[in-house]
């Protein structure tokens, strides 16, 4: 008692006030110690709270409200408000039998929700076109972005439209819908819950197996080292510097850099996801798998089904099949891929006297993208299935960041699924089919063939603005053979490149090798999972030159 004491007396009153305050320079990160301490504090009396139901959601809500407080600040309100909105228009949607009436609750919570998101992601986005297309002058405003705005919304809008669809029925109180949609391991940055997987959970007896605690400890030291370990220090000490800078470096080192950043997007947020499931698991609540190692996709079509789950199909449920899917067209589905098109011509035209090459890749792209339902053998069909698929991709692009660059990231993506859609249709793949030496060696050239030009999509969305990526896109191109250079160079970032081909050789471990490491750390005691627990978060302090760093989605 006296050992807790002295420890305790250690501790000063400014010192408390801290640990609960809001600090926009240290928001409460999971790859913190703060975290770690606040959060076996949290469980500790969420265990004894276990067996009550009501008290467990209000004790698990404020523990939520104050994670979120610390990662936006007063802007939590905003959540409450929306929750407020969202919960009243479910309610009297579910009990309202004229389809008018049902349609205007509808339209008006969507509308509501992508309102906000509309204000604080978007704002400056249209003030700034507007000012580049008109010649005008309008100042932009001051407007901060709350974090994780992007991932509550759509959980929000799915809640209502589930109920629209008559596939759920609305919470039975406030307090459990405000429990949905501010559960804390997801609320930043996912992954998206859907409403008819997350709200039975609510209602169900609370369960935790040690088969559960297991798989937990696992993803979460799984996560915190793919996180901290690995995708942080190549940010620090290799990636941001080349993307600051890319003229500064040497074409290999852009190249490098490329390769650097496609495994610290996926160590980051597939960290964050293993971490949020994780977490949930201890909590008792199972959130769906996020990623399954996407760079082992062999076109990308299957990259969609393997990289941010929970967002396409999402994306697919929500605004795909809304716009017509691949079974007709719509207004709607036919609006952005003409915009696009019109606009990338039209920007193409404007540097006419400059160069050429703009406007020939503006009437290329629109040329290839026709092509793809032009040549299909059900033109119409592929027609509506291609333009409702670039709508998705090109407004899944600008819900990642309101920037000409996930434009033209989600159009790329857009553009392959519908080439990748032609090349099925005339070479299809039989299911069943036994796998012989030319059928192996053409799945790796796939694999191979899709991860590059997914590395090289990814040059858009890094890149802090779309001048920067035409610059390290030009600077690979630059690239040489010269082993000398290139040897100096990997001694000089032993340490960043050892991180990289770890993190690759992680990725692209098969399913055998990751079972039986999941098995020896199943049958390790519990206190020594606490201990190796322990010792990762030591090696992340250690590993935190510069301090935390936030996870990428945190700003979408």
């Amino acid at each position: 008692m006296q050992q807790l004491s002295d420890i305790f007396s250690q501790f000063s009153g400014e010192d408390i006030v801290k640990l609960f305050a809001y600090d926009a320079k240290s928001p409460l990160l999971f790859n913190t110690w703060r975290f770690l301490g606040l959060f076996l504090l949290f469980y500790l009396f969420y265990i004894l709270l276990r067996n009550t139901f009501r008290a467990r959601l209000v004790y698990t809500i404020f523990f939520s409200l104050y994670f979120y407080f610390n990662s936006s600040g007063m802007l939590f309100v905003l959540l409450l408000f929306s929750s407020v909105v969202d919960y009243t228009l479910g309610y009297f949607l579910y009990r309202e039998e004229r389809t008018t009436y049902r349609k205007i609750y509808l339209w008006f919570s969507v509308i509501a929700n992508l309102t906000f998101l509309g204000y604080f992601k978007y704002t400056n986005f249209i003030i700034g076109t507007y000012n580049d297309l008109f010649g005008a002058h309008f100042e932009f405003y001051k407007v901060i972005l709350p974090v994780g705005i992007s991932f509550y919304t759509f959980q929000s809008i799915s809640y209502i439209i589930e109920i629209y669809r008559k596939e759920i029925v609305p919470t039975k109180t406030y307090v459990d819908y405000l429990f949905f949609v501010s559960f804390f391991p997801q609320l930043v940055a996912g992954p998206i819950v859907r409403a008819k997987d997350f709200i039975p959970q609510i209602y169900a007896k609370l369960e935790l197996t040690r088969e559960d605690v297991n798989r937990a400890l696992f993803l979460i030291i799984g996560g915190l080292i793919k996180k901290t370990v690995i995708s942080d220090y190549i940010s620090i000490n290799f990636v941001d510097r080349v993307f600051d800078l890319p003229n500064a470096y040497t074409p290999f080192e852009n190249l490098m850099a490329a390769y650097g950043y496609t495994i610290q997007i996926y160590c980051d947020f597939s960290g964050y996801s293993d971490m949020a499931i994780g977490i949930a698991l201890l909590l008792g609540f199972k959130l769906p798998t996020n990623f399954r190692t996407p760079y082992n996709s062999s076109s990308i079509t299957e990259f969609w089904r393997r990289w941010h789950i929970s967002l396409s199909t999402w994306l697919k449920d929500f605004l795909y099949i809304s716009v017509g899917g691949n079974r007709n067209g719509s207004f709607a589905g036919f609006f952005f891929p003409v915009v696009f098109f019109l606009s990338l011509i039209v920007w193409g035209a404007t540097y006419g006297p400059e160069s050429n090459l703009p406007l020939i890749l503006g009437i290329g792209s629109l040329l290839v993208f026709t092509l793809t339902f032009a040549l299909s053998r059900d033109k119409d069909r592929t027609m509506f299935t291609n333009v409702n698929l670039m709508t998705t991709m090109l407004l899944g692009g600008l819900w990642h960041g309101a920037s000409l660059r996930f434009i033209i990231w989600g159009a790329l993506h857009g553009m392959a699924l519908a080439v990748h859609k032609l090349f099925a249709e005339y070479f299809p793949e039989r299911k069943g089919a036994p796998k012989t030496g030319a059928k192996r060696v053409w799945n790796f050239f796939s694999i191979i063939l899709t991860f590059h030009f997914v590395a090289f999509c990814w040059l858009f969305f890094r890149a802090k603005d779309f001048p920067t990526a035409l610059e390290v896109i030009n600077n690979i191109s630059l690239v040489k053979f010269a082993p000398e250079q290139w040897q100096t160079i990997i001694m000089g970032y032993k340490n960043v490149f050892l991180l990289m081909l770890i993190g690759y050789v992680w990725h692209f471990l098969p399913d055998s090798f990751s079972s039986t490491l999941r098995n020896t750390f199943d049958k390790t005691p519990l206190v020594v999972k606490g201990i190796i627990l322990g010792l990762v978060y030591w090696l992340v302090y250690a590993a935190a030159s510069a301090g935390p760093q936030p996870f990428i989605y945190f700003q979408f």
